[in-house]
């Protein structure tokens, strides 16, 4: 489920792919809706009506590139749809449309001793789809055309995957076996497009659902690497899910912060906790939409996010879904 929904190519604004997916897999399971943005609402009946509206939710889109101008000789300028380092992006193979092209950039060979002291910039960067010129190029790609890290989908190591769309896939396929399996209480999913680019479909399905109670699948920045230590490590790969009390959008609700910590705990599941106010997610939104929802964010630690090779381990993916079935029992209480 993981591999096929991360090697399916969708960003803010380009999310139809995914929810076809998405929707053949849990239209026999829920009601759905899709509002007017684009994002998927889905109620799933339980075997009890709570008195809390709880509401579970991940984002459709990843990040990617959309095309802005091709030149005289068949090179494709683009920009980032969502935020990119450009300094991960060099030599990578995309795909766009239904080719391939890889992201080029001046030679080393050939820069300058100042141009070699600084960062690159998508204004310096290109797509070469091997066009001879622009009318050729132009016979395989738009100005607005989409173009998306190619499929990398693996096995790493001992337990580890290696993919494009980790962020959020995996969440999406949380979501997913929630609602094909069986629930106590009613509950609301929703699947929400344009997170990359401003939280946007979680604005308006936050609004639409008015959940008293919203949990947030993420994935979040690992940075336990080589030379980094202490609380810039953010989180760390095997050391369970991430429950987050602050990030540069949202500061979480408290009880629901120390009932998943106290839940983990009771429960022999792994956890930790981010050790940076940084980043956000669709929590921003949720939080004070309407009239406003308690939230939480449960995130998979992940390096190299936003990028063509991000990492998760599964062991991570596995002590997530603990904790969601020992919350389940308690966040109707």
């Amino acid at each position: 489920m993981l591999e096929r929904l991360c090697n399916i190519n969708s960003a803010s604004g380009d999310e139809g792919a995914v929810r076809d997916f998405i929707i053949e897999n849990i239209k026999d399971y829920c009601d759905y809706r899709v509002d007017n943005l684009g994002s998927v609402i889905a109620f799933k009946k339980g075997k009890k009506t709570p008195d809390k509206k709880v509401m579970f939710s991940a984002h459709m889109d990843e990040v990617g590139f959309i095309i802005t101008d091709i030149n005289d000789d068949g090179y494709i300028s683009f920009r980032p749809v969502g935020g990119i380092d450009a300094r991960v992006v060099i030599d990578r193979v995309i795909n766009v449309n239904k080719i391939h092209g890889v992201i080029g950039a001046k030679p080393v060979h050939l820069l300058t001793d100042e141009e070699k002291k600084i960062a690159p910039s998508f204004e310096n960067l290109y797509i070469d789809i091997g066009a001879k010129n622009k009318e050729e190029a132009r016979k395989y790609v738009a100005l607005g055309d989409y173009a998306y890290f190619a499929p990398s989908y693996k096995q790493l190591g001992d337990g580890y995957i290696i993919s494009k769309a980790l962020d959020d896939r995996i969440g999406c396929m949380l979501l997913i076996e929630m609602i094909k399996s069986e629930l106590e209480y009613d509950t609301y999913f929703c699947f929400n497009v344009q997170e990359e680019v401003g939280l946007r479909g979680a604005q308006c399905t936050a609004f639409s659902v008015q959940s008293d109670i919203s949990i947030i699948l993420e994935a979040t920045t690992a940075a336990d690497l080589c030379g980094v230590a202490g609380g810039e490590r953010v989180c760390v790969l095997g050391d369970g899910a991430v429950i987050s009390f602050m990030d540069s959008r949202t500061v979480y609700d408290k009880y629901l912060y120390n009932l998943a910590m106290k839940t983990a705990a009771e429960n022999q599941i792994k956890v930790q906790t981010k050790t940076a106010v940084a980043g956000g997610n669709d929590a921003g939104a949720i939080q004070t939409s309407g009239k406003g929802s308690r939230v939480m964010a449960i995130s998979l630690p992940c390096r190299y996010i936003h990028s063509g090779a991000s990492i998760v381990q599964s062991s991570d993916i596995d002590e997530t879904r603990k904790l969601i079935s020992a919350l389940l029992k308690k966040l109707y209480d």
